[in-house]
């Protein structure tokens, strides 16, 4: 399996910019062989430095990909917030947009997003790492407590149940149908035409895009079908 969209050329190691040059340098490897296959000795050949370099700045192999990691997380989460654009104009459109920002990350930064959920480093080996997941999930859980919210309060899910299954739909959608390489699935429609018909059919469970709305306005035209008027 081979990660596409991979950084041109291998950056070597020049005074001051050892850091950089390993993270560089491990990124190229995920994208031509995946984070398994990363060593540390690997990473340091792909900077150009010897083998002991890397210790400089990490103390392990998970510490290396932690940093990868943290800053993959870090982008995601920007991306994330501006589509989300605090739930405006209305929070149904804009967790579509947050959707299609998630799938569009995936698929522009492969190899961030396989440092993020496929090396298997555990979020305690780094503090900043863990808190950067958890803005990152920050985003998507503020949109699941907005549009919850839409639901009159007798029917109302728990937001963190809505995020937790908004958050494995997309990513489940990304990673076997949004990827920018030769594992993704066939699929005979867009991946973000995928995720909004099930978004789509899961928001329905609840009343909403499409449902009948709780108040008596009608409803307002979304991306998903029409929005409910909270009140």
């Amino acid at each position: 399996m081979s990660w596409s969209n991979n950084r041109s050329g291998r950056r070597g190691y020049h005074h001051g910019n050892l850091r950089e040059a390993l993270i560089q340098g491990v990124l190229d490897l995920i994208a031509e062989k995946g984070p398994a296959g990363v060593t540390i000795a690997d990473a340091a050949r792909a900077a150009g430095v010897s083998s002991a370099a890397p210790y400089r700045h990490f103390r392990d192999r998970e510490a290396l990909l932690a940093e990868v990691a943290r800053r993959g997380f870090e982008q995601f989460e920007a991306q994330l917030a501006g589509a989300w654009n605090r739930g405006e104009p209305d929070p149904i459109s804009a967790l579509g947009r947050m959707g299609a920002a998630y799938l569009g990350f995936a698929r522009a930064e492969p190899a961030y997003y396989a440092a993020m959920f496929e090396a298997g480093v555990p979020g305690d080996v780094d503090p900043a790492l863990r808190q950067a997941g958890d803005r990152a999930f920050g985003v998507v859980r503020e949109a699941a407590e907005r549009v919850v919210a839409l639901v009159p309060p007798a029917q109302r899910p728990p937001a963190l149940m809505v995020a937790l299954h908004v958050w494995a739909l997309t990513h489940g959608i990304a990673s076997l149908f949004g990827r920018a390489d030769a594992a993704r699935r066939p699929l005979p429609m867009s991946p973000e035409d995928l995720l909004e018909a099930a978004v789509l059919v899961y928001l329905r469970g609840f009343g909403l895009a499409g449902g009948p709305p709780p108040g008596d306005a009608p409803p307002r035209a979304g991306p998903w079908g029409p929005v409910p008027n909270s009140r």
